[in-house]
């Protein structure tokens, strides 16, 4: 089988994200994590926080709090979200971490060697108030694009449009507030990705018609426009580092890497902290070094794709040595609130920890995948998310588990009924669900989401299909060992729902497939051809009852949801 290296973008570690963030990287690389291990191939899902950077510092400031507390506290925090919503990080690092300084400063020392890093002094905005030059993320003021007035420095959050610090209208520090801001002279490394201009340019021809529309057309717009040469530090107190030996006078200054140099390198960094836990089992170097036979998968949305589409690859290029480099991008549109964008800063949406307080993470996992920003940005609207989650969990799987087992049990006691041999219905089930599931496995090898969540709930349909066709409730009274095969190959479709709906669901499956005591329960997918058969829990196997799955969400529950976050029920 395969080896698949799968990154999600790193979450900033200013606070818990919102849902937007969640969909946008984190869980699609989740499902699809679950998914190859199901299927047997070796996987290393890869993911930590982004801690360097101005908002980490003025978050840090906001808390009373030096910035290495603060991240310690933040990483721990927005790790315990991440475990509640059930994701498979094979690693979940830290940008801080002695590797990603290590790695990071080898990075440079290589472009430097290589002619790709370039000193040069630089008009960089001062503030006399604050006593210091102003990074990008310092500096405040409105986009000169889209009028946005809180744009920051490095890049407008509203229209996602790259700036530098000059380029914003009425200005302010992002410390102080002082407008009082002076421009003057300072030195920067800068990344000379003119002259790679070319090289990224094969390389991205190499691979965009495969990747999704939308990633190769953000990667070809930033080629097109072409690529500029870029301030690779930043004047902050957090960070990695310039190292002394290569540039002494900007080390004594106290220069650091810009957290846009340094974040990318983190994926390596953590696969190094993840095999420096067992050195004598892991080889971090196996995955990015000279790895030809990695497939290797990105997941962000549409704002990180310039970085990873271009400035990444430009990096790794320029070092001349042969770090794995992106096989396939999965970008995403943007998830909005009820039609407004999700903003960490502006507090506005439903943020991950408190998703968690109101459902159970199964909820939240199903729609968001099953509504994945793909082609196009998605709303969420507590009146979407209501219906999707009582109609397709509750409704389709959770009702068809309950019913099934409950009507087994009155009936028949507490194992599974033998009943009459499989016959032309059971036949035509069978058919079908191999086809529906070859879909579903068609549709998350392509990395196509929403088509993957609509193969999978009809899965789940064809279940109820067929058990209104024979109508058990009727036919106990008439044909009972009719009724036991119609309940024995029902119960066959719960145990297959549980290990095909897993990646999707992980805690709900553990319930539907803990229903049946099987000893012999190894399985870790079932093929179609398996799956046609449904013959995977043999008559006389002891189940129980596992509790009601999904509850259902009220209209009492919509209407405090509503008051709590906002949303318009009319939108």
């Amino acid at each position: 089988m395969a080896r698949h290296l799968i990154t999600s973008a790193l979450p900033y570690i200013n606070g818990i994200k919102h849902l937007g963030n969640m969909v946008g990287s984190m869980l699609p690389a989740d499902v699809y994590s679950r998914y190859l291990r199901q299927r047997g191939h070796d996987v290393l899902y890869i993911c930590a926080t982004d801690e360097h950077g101005t908002p980490a510092e003025l978050a840090a400031k906001a808390a009373g709090l030096s910035v290495a507390e603060f991240c310690a506290q933040a990483h721990d925090a927005q790790k315990a979200v991440y475990d509640g919503f059930e994701l498979s990080f094979d690693y979940f690092g830290r940008s801080s971490s002695a590797e990603n300084r290590e790695i990071t400063q080898h990075f440079a020392r290589q472009l430097e060697k290589n002619g790709f890093i370039e000193e040069r002094a630089i008009r960089q905005v001062y503030s006399p108030v604050d006593g210091r030059f102003l990074p990008d993320r310092y500096v405040e003021g409105t986009c000169p694009h889209c009028g946005y007035d809180k744009a920051r420095g490095d890049q407008c959050e509203n229209c996602t449009r790259v700036l530098d610090p000059t380029d914003l209208i009425e200005p302010r520090s992002a410390i102080s507030g002082s407008t009082e801001l002076e421009v003057r002279e300072t030195k920067h490394l800068f990344l000379l990705q003119s002259k790679l201009q070319h090289e990224v340019e094969a390389w991205v021809a190499e691979h965009e018609e495969e990747w999704p529309q939308l990633a190769s057309s953000i990667a070809r717009k930033w080629l097109t426009e072409g690529l500029h040469d870029r301030a690779i530090t930043r004047d902050l107190d957090w960070g990695v580092p310039v190292p002394a030996d290569t540039w002494p006078e900007l080390a004594a200054d106290g220069k650091v890497f810009y957290v846009w140099f340094d974040a990318p390198i983190e994926y390596i960094a953590s696969t190094k902290e993840w095999s420096d836990a067992d050195p004598a089992n892991r080889d971090y170097k196996s995955w990015w070094y000279e790895a030809e036979d990695v497939r290797y998968t990105q997941f962000m949305a549409k704002d990180n794709v310039p970085f990873h589409t271009v400035m990444f690859p430009a990096t790794e290029l320029g070092t001349r040595e042969p770090w794995k480099k992106v096989d396939y991008v999965k970008a995403f549109n943007w998830l909005t609130y009820y039609g407004g964008k999700f903003s960490t800063s502006q507090k506005r949406g439903v943020f991950t920890d408190q998703a968690l307080e109101i459902l159970p993470a199964d909820f939240w996992r199903y729609f968001l995948i099953a509504n994945a920003p793909e082609s196009d940005d998605s709303s969420f609207t507590w009146e979407h998310f209501a219906a999707t989650v009582n109609k397709d969990l509750g409704g389709t799987l959770g009702n068809f588990v309950n019913r099934v087992l409950t009507f087994s049990r009155k009936k028949f006691g507490d194992e599974v009924p033998a009943g009459s041999p499989a016959g032309e219905a059971e036949a035509k089930l069978g058919a079908q669900i191999a086809e529906l599931l070859a879909e579903y496995e068609g549709h998350m090898d392509a990395l196509q989401y929403r088509k993957a969540a609509a193969a999978l709930r009809a899965l789940w349909s064809a279940g109820n299909a067929y058990l209104d066709e024979k109508a058990p409730w009727t036919e106990v009274k008439t044909d009972l060992e009719g009724a036991a095969l119609t309940l024995r190959t029902a119960m066959n479709l719960i145990h297959l729902y549980a290990v095909v709906s897993e990646p999707f669901i992980p805690a709900s499956a553990r319930a539907m497939r803990s229903a049946f005591d099987l000893a012999d329960d190894t399985a870790t997918w079932v093929t179609p051809e398996q799956a046609a058969s449904l013959d995977a829990v043999p008559a006389g196997t002891p189940f129980t009852v596992p509790a009601v799955l999904f509850p259902r969400v009220t209209e009492d529950d919509l209407e405090s949801y509503r008051e709590r976050f906002g949303g318009n029920p009319e939108a």
